[in-house]
């Protein structure tokens, strides 16, 4: 399950994704849960917006006092029509696009977690499968909540080599860009699990990369030592 991943940059909101933009403010350059960051839904005019939600259905601001804190990042497409956290966006197809331009799993070929980012060839942005919500805030404004949709990866090339041994192996659904809007205006729940698929594993990339420091030199900054793509056995 993905826990963490690289937004788009705001400059790509229009420019990659066609969409307006009602983010109002910028993200952190790194996801986790309870970040704000952004999804794209269709207005009233079918037009694709952007607006900012917190990466988790249920965020930790709207759990009940005393209650334990528990991952709502990812709904498992076996379980999204019938999960509390997630089928009332899934039955009314609160579908919505979450843009990023890569995402990390934890690899254990070596013996022990490494963390690889994995994005893909053709693009260095794209945009995954999600649902969102909306509350209502006591000043009267509304706020939005969004997770991504994951799917059984056990028999795909590469992404059957995250997550530790013996786990089931999950996947992002990876939309193509052809798809976005008929993702995005389907109102049919059980029409809807068409998209989700599993992507090209020759279309994608996969590497290993640090964690994000918490503080960056300037050095770093300006000239960023990232580690190159590796070659990915489809065997």
């Amino acid at each position: 399950m993905c826990v963490n991943y690289t937004p788009t940059r705001k400059d790509q909101i229009a420019a990659k994704f066609d969409a307006i933009d009602q983010t109002g403010i910028d993200w952190r350059p790194e996801t986790w849960q309870d970040y704000s960051a952004p999804f794209i839904t269709h207005d009233e005019l079918r037009r694709r917006r952007a607006q900012l939600g917190s990466y988790s259905m249920v965020p930790k601001t709207k759990m009940a006092d005393g209650m334990k804190r528990f991952s709502t990042m990812n709904a498992r497409a076996e379980t999204i029509g019938e999960l509390r956290s997630y089928s009332n966006a899934w039955r009314r197809s609160q579908l919505c696009l979450v843009p990023l331009e890569n995402f990390y799993e934890p690899n254990y070929e070596s013996g022990k977690a490494e963390r690889w980012q994995i994005g893909l060839h053709d693009s260095s942005d794209f945009a995954v499968a999600g649902i969102y919500r909306s509350w209502d805030e006591e000043d009267g404004q509304q706020s939005f909540s969004f997770c991504q949709i994951t799917i059984n990866a056990d028999e795909h090339p590469l992404m059957k080599r995250f997550h530790k041994p013996g786990d089931e192996k999950r996947s992002l659904v990876i939309l193509g860009e052809e798809d976005y809007d008929e993702w995005l205006s389907c109102t049919n729940p059980e029409m809807a699990r068409a998209f989700l698929q599993l992507y090209p594993a020759e279309r994608m990339w996969a590497k290993p990369a640090p964690s994000m420091p918490k503080k960056k030199t300037s050095k770093e900054i300006t000239d960023p030592q990232l580690p190159e793509p590796v070659q990915i056995s489809l065997l």
